[in-house]
């Protein structure tokens, strides 16, 4: 288990997951979970620093609740400043926190020295979509936690025969239905207006400068590979990774696959584009 601290951040309190030392790795989780959703990339503090917060109102960042995924954005980029990452960091994000590892290259690209984005997307959602995600806060409101958990853990996950016979298949999904009931009604509501309302980010990550690694789950039902396609040929300097035998979580379906890829990837960065502070070995 990683260190926990509490660290005060622009209007509220983010909880923050710490271990290791060297080039910072953000890590931001996916809705609607927290930082436990990392637990099988606690490896990589034997080559990084590892920087794992829960988004406001998620886990154990309960204070105040989610406005925009700029905020979030804005709330990272403060925790780093808190926690004295003075040069620039990696930053990873899962699905929402794709959206905000998107964010942070547009809004704060001097802080961001590579990218990895994880089965997520560039493009806004349609209305459907947004109509959708307010049907489901209000089912949520109603019903509680337990109806988004039986409604989203079948689709996060890859179905595949041998997908679903790979070891530690029921470990995940216990921990998933963990994390969602631990997740406030409050938030969840809050976390599906915002996502509802982000914006597109084509443009900004067409103009993006750092290097990036993209990863989707090749069962991915959430956000298919095409999507990651799409965006590989939008961002100037980018590589795809399919994981095969995974869906929209490859960090907790394949972590080893995971793990091994971020890691090649951050070797294969020059030493300028990490700031000049430890590379992964």
């Amino acid at each position: 288990m990683m260190p926990l601290h509490h660290v005060a951040v622009r209007d509220t309190r983010l909880a923050v997951h710490t271990a290791g030392a060297g080039v910072p790795l953000v890590l931001l989780h996916a809705f609607p979970l927290d930082h436990g959703m990392w637990e099988r990339q606690a490896p990589l503090a034997d080559h990084l620093r590892l920087i794992v917060p829960d988004l406001r109102g998620f886990g154990r960042s309960g204070d105040s609740l989610p406005e925009s995924i700029s905020q979030f954005a804005d709330d990272t980029v403060a925790l780093l400043d808190a926690l004295h990452v003075e040069g620039p960091a990696v930053i990873c994000g899962i699905s929402m926190g794709g959206y905000v590892a998107q964010q942070i290259v547009a809004r704060h690209p001097d802080r961001v020295a590579a990218a990895v984005l994880v089965d997520t997307r560039l493009q806004a959602d349609t209305s459907e979509a947004r109509a959708g995600r307010t049907d489901l806060a209000a089912k949520v409101g109603r019903l509680g936690q337990g109806i988004l958990a039986d409604a989203m853990i079948p689709r996060l996950l890859a179905e595949s025969a041998a997908a679903r016979g790979l070891p530690g298949r029921a470990d995940v999904e216990s921990l998933l239905r963990q994390l969602i009931l631990a997740q406030p009604v409050e938030t969840i509501q809050a976390a599906l207006a915002a996502l509802g309302s982000r914006p597109d980010m084509t443009a900004e990550m067409q103009q993006a400068r750092p290097p990036m690694l993209l990863v989707v789950g090749e069962e991915d039902a959430i956000t298919p590979p095409a999507f990651m396609e799409q965006a590989e040929e939008i961002i100037p300097h980018a590589k795809l990774l399919i994981v095969p035998q995974a869906g929209h979580l490859p960090p907790l379906e394949q972590p080893e696959i995971f793990n091994a890829a971020v890691l090649d990837f951050l070797r294969e960065l020059p030493a300028d584009r990490l700031g000049g502070v430890t590379r992964a070995d």
